[in-house]
């Protein structure tokens, strides 16, 4: 179809529609081939391509369902409370507070007030980390030979700094991150031990605990030592679903975090949400 007049150039982009590539969002979400929850819940449904990155608003309750489909995706993953982003993901304190440094299941995900704003609630990867963060521009730059967003070997910090001008945020609002799908282990003399994935078809669901701004970049891990850039689709959906009750599993699994919980739960009836 030619294009070389504006009219052409209309026609080609409309003869476009109802296309799917490999990697890109679905709208409406529903439409997504088979929803993991009943029909109209879905509320996100997106395939990211290798180094490429995306974000959405979600409300409190929501399940966000990540999976690894080809085994080489690593979800680099920051969250904010939505309408009031100095509030946002504290690996440090998601850490230390729970006496884990190893994500998975029946984990929380704490902001730095010491509240939940997500929790891990289902696990078949087993590959995660919350002590690395993200690649860098310098560091892609001298591993691949460059980091820039638009280059072959983007950096995940490079692409959360788009991720964030979308949602009114700065560069100097990016967290440390914490990432699923490539995993870290500690030795015993403190050095870090890639480990690597768990293969195609692992996921991981989280439940948002707060109304929550997710930011997601899909790149190589950095402590990932193949000399190739390698980063392959991740899956990303979500639908609607109920936040954590009190008297749940989850809520009462730990001291720590059951204060978490409470701590949120106050924060919100102040507010007239729960």
């Amino acid at each position: 179809m030619a294009t070389a007049t504006t009219y052409g150039a209309r026609a080609h982009a409309r003869a476009q529609q109802g296309t799917r590539a490999e990697a890109m969002p679905v709208v409406p979400a529903n439409t997504w081939p088979a929803p993991p929850c009943e029909a109209g819940h879905l509320v996100w449904a997106e395939t990211v391509a290798g180094g490429n990155y995306t974000h959405k608003v979600l409300a409190r309750g929501t399940e966000l369902r990540l999976t690894d489909l080809r085994g080489d995706a690593c979800a680099h993953l920051l969250l904010f409370a939505a309408d009031r982003p100095w509030e946002r993901l504290n690996v440090a304190d998601t850490v230390k507070i729970q006496w884990n440094a190893y994500l998975g299941e029946d984990r929380l995900l704490l902001s730095d007030q010491g509240r939940v704003l997500a929790s891990v609630i289902a696990d078949t990867s087993g590959r995660h980390d919350a002590l690395c963060g993200t690649s860098t521009l310098v560091r892609n730059t001298e591993r691949y030979g460059d980091g820039t967003p638009q280059s072959p070997s983007p950096a995940g910090r490079e692409l959360f700094k788009l991720a964030a001008a979308k949602n009114g945020l700065a560069p100097r609002d990016l967290p440390p991150s914490l990432s699923f799908f490539q995993g870290v282990e500690v030795r015993d003399d403190g050095a870090l031990d890639f480990a690597g994935s768990a293969g195609p078809g692992a996921d991981v669901t989280l439940r948002t605990e707060q109304d929550v701004t997710v930011l997601i970049a899909n790149v190589p891990h950095p402590a990932d030592p193949r000399t190739d850039y390698v980063s392959t689709p991740l899956e990303v959906l979500a639908w609607r679903s109920e936040a954590t009750k009190p008297g749940a599993p989850l809520w009462e699994a730990t001291p720590e975090g059951r204060r978490a919980f409470l701590n949120t739960t106050e924060f919100l009836a102040a507010r007239g949400i729960a």
